[in-house]
């Protein structure tokens, strides 16, 4: 079975200016856990001769203040427009069990809260990126851009060891209500990327 998505991706989390997790993920948290939100929109894509352009999905994470310890509680919402074929595709890609980048984070995973259907919003205005989840999430955040850069050129993380890809802009949140599995937190830092691309 093979497979593959393109489109692009949004993040935030519950740790301060930056995230020390997005440094590597066997450096402590801000807190005494970090909490984060994973959104995909994908622009195109097709698992296993099934097209899943046009679908989103987003997942929430609740893990140790070392990421690397495990026990990450973990939920998943599929867009509501989505067939049953392709929210079955979709979970298998992100549960892992079709091998790619979600494989390599499964064995941290300790509980599943669950996989639902849900509307989910996606919207770009330059540097600010929106999500809306039903009325379980609305964030916002916006990319970083240096004091003095005057070709309004972002901050990117260059080397990173991330499920999304090795280099993503840095943002941190301008809006944040998020309560989704039980898992409830502020939003303060992000991450962002207009592509990202997964393949196995």
């Amino acid at each position: 079975m093979s497979w593959h998505l393109r489109g692009s991706y949004v993040e935030t989390c519950s740790c301060e200016l930056m995230c020390p997790c997005n440094l590597s993920l066997d450096h402590g948290a801000t807190y005494d856990f970090c909490r984060v939100t994973l959104a995909f929109n994908i622009r195109e894509g097709d698992v296993d001769g099934t097209d899943i352009a046009g679908r989103k999905v987003v997942a929430i994470a609740d893990t140790p203040k070392v990421m690397t310890e495990g026990n990450w509680r973990l939920g998943v919402y599929v867009d509501d427009g989505a067939s049953d074929e392709q929210f079955d595709k979709l979970v298998q890609v992100f549960g892992g069990q079709l091998g790619g980048p979600m494989a390599a984070l499964a064995p941290l995973v300790g509980q599943m809260l669950g996989v639902e259907r849900a509307s989910i919003e996606f919207a770009d205005d330059g540097l600010r990126h929106s999500v809306r989840v039903g009325d379980v999430m609305d964030f916002e955040i916006e990319d970083i851009v240096p004091f003095g850069v005057e070709t309004g050129r972002p901050v990117r993380f260059d080397g990173m060891f991330h499920p999304v890809g090795s280099d993503l802009t840095m943002a941190e949140a301008r809006r944040s209500r998020i309560n989704a599995f039980g898992v409830e937190y502020e939003a303060k830092t992000g991450l962002s990327t207009a592509e990202f691309a997964w393949s196995a």
